[in-house]
């Protein structure tokens, strides 16, 4: 078992494993301010080999070279905040068009037989009305008829209760709406490829989750990652180089693609470039994530 220690012996702990830090009190606020556990998913990166118990530094690895890997993910998180935030939003206004376009604006898509559903997990309809039922705003308590009734809902429109959705039920609600074909006709009023839709909505409802709970991005592969459309990833690569595909620069290649076509923002990538690439570390963190087994000496 591990043993609960406190910021200074976080740090002494650190030393001794071989990190150089020229201001220990600096390291002891900075983990008292981010936490040790978050720290150490960096510092992996620059052990010799954690995953069979070697957590003794590289040779030379310094405190401040870490941290600044942090503080470079962290703005990253930031940059990504605002353009994530604008997809989903032009997400909610274009599938809340479909809907009350193809199948009239109450009603039918609260009815369990507008979603193809899969597997075990909880019906989408139910996601849509746990999260309708969740909600505080007045324009969806004004159609509550009391607990644990569901009977004003029938009258509750779409463009109301899409604004209560998550943003992962509003990618469910996408990818199994209207027995599949949802997705199709979304992708076609924002005017971007219908091919694997579905599934790079979910991909940034993936990246704004790790985003919105400050989780790592740097050597992180994606595990929903959705079928960025070649031409797309071209286009991104004669910018940014060679990524992987489940790397960070593919969902953003994909999020660039939704931002031009669909909203009057630009993309995001020619300012991650400039911000990050001349960060050599940072940028190969990026481009090729890796797990920590697969750097060891």
């Amino acid at each position: 078992m591990k043993p609960n220690l406190s910021w200074d012996e976080q740090v002494d702990l650190l030393v001794l494993r071989g990190l150089e830090v020229s201001d220990e009190s600096a390291c002891a606020a900075f983990l008292a301010s981010n936490s040790y556990y978050r720290f150490s998913g960096y510092a992996r990166y620059f052990q010799r080999a954690p995953h069979i118990g070697d957590d003794a530094f590289r040779s030379g690895t310094a405190f401040d070279e870490i941290r600044a890997i942090y503080e470079a993910d962290e703005t990253l998180r930031a940059i990504l905040g605002r353009p994530l935030a604008r997809v989903e939003l032009v997400l909610r206004s274009h599938t809340a068009r479909v809907i009350a376009d193809d199948h009239g604006p109450r009603a039918r898509f609260l009815e369990e037989d507008f979603y193809t559903d899969v597997g075990n997990g909880e019906p989408t309809v139910e996601s849509c009305l746990r999260d309708i039922e969740r909600s505080k705003e007045r324009h969806i308590l004004r159609y509550r008829t009391g607990a644990g009734s569901r009977s004003g809902l029938s009258a509750l429109p779409i463009w109301s209760a899409i604004e209560a959705w998550s943003f992962g039920t509003l990618s469910k609600c996408i990818e199994r709406g209207a027995q599949g074909a949802l997705a199709d006709a979304v992708a076609t009023s924002l005017g971007v490829a219908k091919a694997g839709f579905a599934y790079r909505v979910r991909s940034l409802v993936y990246l704004r989750n790790r985003c919105a709970h400050h989780s790592r991005l740097w050597h992180h592969s994606v595990i929903d990652s959705g079928p960025t459309p070649n031409n797309v990833r071209v286009k991104a690569k004669r910018l940014a180089g060679q990524f992987e595909p489940r790397s960070v620069l593919d969902v953003i290649a994909s999020l660039d693609d939704l931002l031009v076509r669909s909203t009057s923002a630009g993309p995001v990538l020619p300012e991650l470039v400039q911000q990050c690439a001349r960060h050599a570390v940072m940028w190969d963190g990026l481009t090729h994530p890796l797990n920590p087994t697969d750097h060891h000496v």
